[in-house]
């Protein structure tokens, strides 16, 4: 069942939770907007949240630790399993479909899959910069990860620390072993008076289908590519690029593709929530929230987007009518992360 607005009974189908700088991590009922659990994170704020696709577990990214919490235990609030093998900020969070493995991503510039019935991770791969992003592509073992030097990298989950693989980069050069880094570009650096100036990757996302991968600079340019069996950059530029927060100042905070693969939500610092047709990259629809906007979530039929703000509040939107459903009051400091998950898997 997708997320439906109702006024009578809470549908428990749908788990939405959200987090922030007052190391709370909140569950909500997302219909009626009532807070039903509160989870203390005590050592740092709650950087990403992630619910695993049988809605069992919610997975929590701090500085520098990861925590599992049961979703369905509301006398308990310790968390089941802690991780902690990051030595920075945990920046990204995703489940493999199946329940295989879950990835994370860090500032301290690495990547790494982990088994559920071990604290120690299975495999790390070296990013050499700071990782601000991961996303996994459905139908291949392989993530993408977009880091604070403007790169781009695609790897091979089969490979760890090297080993052959057909790699390839932007500028066409030989397949080339790499840490099990099977691609990479550098689409966000630009030339001024000779010198090199390098803008970082702030998100990266590919849709389900997998036939959409974007990265977004954290000032703000979109950069689409159509990944082709095996291939991501097959020239030296990408598809598509524009900006998509051109306000002096601002920054983008997120993107991500909905899940019917036809929308990309950007999000900003100048409070704005983007809609940007994934077919013509025109903009469809402007959302005004409220001051930074630093994370959005779809639901599951792509109709409505919870965003979190740096004003305390997390909102969802109507995507048919761009208006406010509700609004989740409660937390006592910046909201950075939101997970909802009302699908039928």
């Amino acid at each position: 069942p997708y997320l439906v607005i109702v006024h009578e009974a809470v549908d428990m189908s749908v788990i939405l939770a959200t987090a922030g700088y007052d190391h709370k991590i909140r569950f909500w009922q997302a219909p009626s907007g009532v807070c039903s659990r509160v989870l203390k994170f005590p050592d740092s704020q709650v950087n990403k949240l992630e619910i695993t696709p049988d809605k069992a577990f919610l997975a929590a990214g701090g500085n520098p630790h990861i925590r599992l919490y049961d979703v369905d235990s509301s006398k308990h609030s310790d968390p089941i399993l802690t991780l902690d093998a990051h030595t920075g900020n945990v920046t990204s969070l995703g489940f493999q479909r199946d329940g295989r493995f879950f990835f994370s991503g860090s500032e301290d510039g690495t990547i790494k899959l982990w088994d559920l019935r071990s604290t120690t991770p299975s495999r790390s791969f070296d990013v050499k910069a700071q990782v601000r992003s991961v996303c996994l592509r459905c139908d291949r073992d392989e993530i993408i990860s977009g880091d604070a030097n403007g790169n781009v990298k695609v790897w091979d989950l089969g490979m760890d620390g090297g080993g052959g693989s057909n790699s390839s980069s932007s500028t066409g050069s030989p397949p080339t072993k790499r840490d099990g880094c099977i691609a990479e570009t550098r689409p966000a650096g630009r030339r001024t008076g000779g010198c090199l100036i390098q803008t970082a990757i702030q998100s990266v996302d590919i849709s389900s289908d997998s036939n959409t991968l974007v990265a977004v600079s954290n000032h703000g340019t979109v950069y689409t590519w159509c990944p082709k069996a095996g291939v991501y950059f097959d020239a030296p530029k990408p598809k598509n690029s524009f900006r998509a927060h051109s306000q002096p100042g601002s920054y983008c905070l997120h993107a991500r593709i909905s899940p019917d693969c036809l929308h990309l939500c950007t999000t900003g610092s100048d409070g704005m929530v983007r809609l940007w047709d994934t077919k013509t990259w025109k903009l469809v629809q402007d959302l005004q929230d409220s001051k930074w906007v630093w994370d959005a979530a779809f639901c599951a039929d792509s109709s409505y987007v919870v965003t979190a703000s740096s004003d305390s509040i997390s909102r969802l939107w109507s995507l048919r009518t761009g208006e406010i459903v509700r609004q989740y009051h409660g937390h006592q400091g910046a909201v950075t992360c939101v997970a909802l998950n009302d699908s039928s898997f």
